[in-house]
């Protein structure tokens, strides 16, 4: 099928499933990627207090803050 009548198909509200490989669909956006970052051992220290407070991890506060942080900038 070309893309052409791909989108005219979907516009119409036609069902494309059939047409998509949902195995293999990605949304690029949300793909991870790993990186490694040096915290001062306070921190860490704080972040793990904080985070045992809110009952999770380390690692997903700093998402959360992060995620709120680039919110309020955008």
């Amino acid at each position: 099928m070309k893309a052409k009548d791909f989108d005219q198909a979907f516009e119409q509200g036609e069902d494309i499933s059939k047409h998509l490989n949902l195995n293999t669909a990605r949304r690029s956006e949300l793909e991870q990627k790993r990186v490694n970052v040096d915290f001062p051992v306070w921190m860490v220290h704080q972040l793990d207090k904080e985070a045992k407070r809110l009952g999770v991890t380390r690692q997903s506060i700093i998402k959360m803050w992060l995620a709120e942080h680039l919110k309020e900038a955008a």
